[in-house]
């Protein structure tokens, strides 16, 4: 695939801002009053496992007046939720709160609900997700190892689970898509099941986790990017480039985006805040320039695809008017 970054455009001192952009990822939860439980928040508080570190600053309240907040000056004009790890038992009860919240703050546009994909009752799990009007995905983590090189047992829940070709047959016939997460070590695996699952759009999310900005490390990362790229219904999330022990890197994120769209094409990415996980490690505005600068070599056809159309497409999201 030909990169989308023309060399022979001239890039302009000042990056273009976009005018109008789709959030497609970010969370939002009420500790305080919404009766959803989040453990990991509330109850569980594990820094060690937590992929930036430290959190504490997540475990209060964001809902969607201090979404506005944090992206202040961005012409966000919808916005992706994605299920925020709520108690598993409560996973439909967050769907309706979703749709409670979006009526009141016209915020979210479209939900990625969460249900087990691998259980038994995995159909009515997925009915009752898909009957709210909102929801367009279904983000289910496959097992996965820590780190790259460890070895992960076969074994369920893992990406060679023989049960994952059922259950994303299943997703496709309620016409969800699947919001997929794992590291850069699994990329290659991920790649190899989704081929024998045609009918289903996946969503990378996190832009596939490129944790090591080791020259090694990024080889696999692209190498994991251009073996999920040959699948055309796969499509790319540019979000979350923060690293557990490293500071933000505007050099170093701008070469993760830039190449993920000379893998995927324009026409397969889109921009995503992750916040407020995101906000651990960066400003909504100051990650909003650094997409503007990393994006400064396309054209406006495809600038705007990746601010706004392709999330606008890819989770069906009807246009408001007015």
């Amino acid at each position: 695939m030909c990169s989308p970054i023309r060399a022979d455009r001239a890039v302009p001192d000042e990056p273009r801002m976009p005018e109008a952009v789709v959030d497609a990822h970010h969370h939002l939860w009420l500790l305080s009053s919404s009766g959803i439980r989040y453990p990991w928040l509330q109850d569980d508080y594990d820094p060690e496992r937590f992929m930036l570190g430290p959190y504490a600053p997540l475990c209060a309240d964001f809902g969607v007046p201090d979404y506005r907040r944090a992206a202040r000056g961005v012409p966000v004009v919808a916005s992706v939720h994605i299920e925020a790890e709520c108690a598993r038992s409560q996973a439909l009860a967050e769907t309706e709160w979703l749709h409670a919240v979006a009526a009141r703050h016209s915020l979210p546009s479209a939900v990625v609900a969460w249900a087990d994909l691998l259980a038994g009752d995995a159909s009515e799990q997925l009915a009752e997700q898909a009957a709210w009007p909102l929801v367009r995905g279904i983000r289910f983590k496959p097992r996965t190892a820590a780190r790259a090189g460890e070895s992960l047992p076969d074994g369920p829940g893992t990406l060679r689970d023989p049960r994952w070709g059922d259950a994303l047959a299943r997703l496709a016939s309620h016409g969800l898509a699947w919001d997929l997460r794992v590291p850069f070590w699994h990329l290659e695996e991920a790649a190899a099941l989704l081929c024998n699952a045609p009918g289903v759009t996946v969503v990378l999310e996190h832009a596939g986790l490129p944790w090591d900005r080791s020259e090694q490390g990024l080889a696999q990362w692209r190498r994991g990017m251009a073996a999920l790229a040959e699948n055309p219904r796969v499509f790319v999330k540019l979000s979350e480039f923060g690293l557990r022990d490293s500071a933000w890197d505007d050099a170093r994120n701008t070469r993760i985006i830039r190449d993920a769209l000379a893998i995927f094409g324009w026409q397969r990415c889109m921009f995503a805040s992750n916040f407020p996980v995101a906000g651990l490690r960066v400003a909504y505005p100051a990650l909003i320039r650094l997409f503007a600068e990393a994006l400064a070599g396309l054209d406006d056809i495809a600038a705007r695809a990746v601010w706004h159309d392709n999330a606008m497409r890819v989770y069906r999201i009807e246009a408001r008017s007015g």
